[in-house]
């Protein structure tokens, strides 16, 4: 069963939304990481759906939703975005599973607002390392930020001739996808050019961080203020460093830890069935 699209407004932006049904369910709310879309989450929500009524968000400038105006993606717009949608469900709390920058936004809101989330699911959510650049002083950050901003304006976002080089370029940046992810991933995740070729749908300044709103001590603050159980993945091959010893994941009151052997960054992709598993137990669920 497909799921129903949607739209809504959040800070005066058309948003996407997935809806896999079931209103006699407690709401699950799924967000994606940067670059990515809703539609990456269809393997779980196939599975959590007969447990949850599951939502997922396409992110500003993702997927199906409007693009910012001025090319600002801070964590707090995207939080803003979240508050909506939760709004949107109308249900007084909600469980939010969220992926990299997904997970970062999921765990900003269940710091704004602890008594909304009943269980929360990070999958390498935490932030970029303490040794960043969006974490330099401000002198440097904000002309980094400036300069790839004007990068970016002049640069003509790059198309692929076909389907098969999309995906074999999704396959690049993400080597532990099969064949049937990968294009999945991609079919729902391009748009095709008048002359046959095939563009991604984000916007490229989804690419850049704003130069505020990543303060280390604010995440410490704002994970610290989590009133939730939290179940955290971690990738044993992923580019992120092990959040063990990381401020901001030993600052999460009530979290726990699974790290993953022969995943990367997308866990829920790499290992899909622990990743089920381990989620199904901590929601909760029903066997199937």
């Amino acid at each position: 069963m497909e799921p129903v699209s949607h739209f809504f407004y959040s800070h005066r932006l058309k948003l996407q939304f997935w809806d896999w049904g079931h209103d006699s369910k407690p709401p699950l709310l799924l967000v994606h990481g940067g670059l990515d879309h809703a539609r990456n989450w269809d393997w779980v929500a196939r599975s959590l759906r007969n447990d949850f009524h599951v939502y997922a968000l396409d992110l500003r400038g993702h997927g199906n939703s409007a693009w910012s105006p001025g090319a600002l993606y801070s964590i707090a717009e995207h939080a803003l975005d979240v508050s909506a949608m939760v709004d949107v469900i109308g249900r007084r709390t909600i469980c939010i599973i969220g992926h990299s920058l997904g997970g970062i936004i999921s765990s900003t809101y269940a710091g704004v607002y602890p008594e909304r989330v009943e269980r929360l699911v990070s999958i390498e959510g935490l932030g970029f390392p303490r040794n960043h650049r969006v974490h330099a002083p401000a002198p440097q950050r904000i002309r980094y930020w400036i300069e790839e901003t004007r990068r970016i304006e002049r640069r003509t976002p790059h198309s692929y001739p076909n389907l098969s080089a999309a995906v074999a370029r999704m396959k690049e940046a993400n080597p532990h996808l099969s064949d049937e992810v990968a294009e999945h991933l991609t079919l729902h995740g391009t748009n095709w050019n008048a002359d046959g070729s095939m563009i991604w749908k984000f916007d490229n300044f989804a690419r850049l961080f704003p130069p505020y709103g990543q303060n280390f001590d604010d995440s410490i603050a704002l994970y610290g203020n989590i009133g939730c159980p939290t179940l955290f993945f971690w990738g044993m091959e992923s580019f992120m460093n092990d959040p063990e010893d990381d401020p901001r994941f030993k600052a999460i009151p009530n979290c726990r830890l699974v790290k993953v052997p022969n995943a990367g960054h997308w866990v829920h992709h790499d290992q899909l069935d622990l990743f089920l598993r381990e989620t199904r137990a901590f929601l909760g669920c029903t066997k199937s």
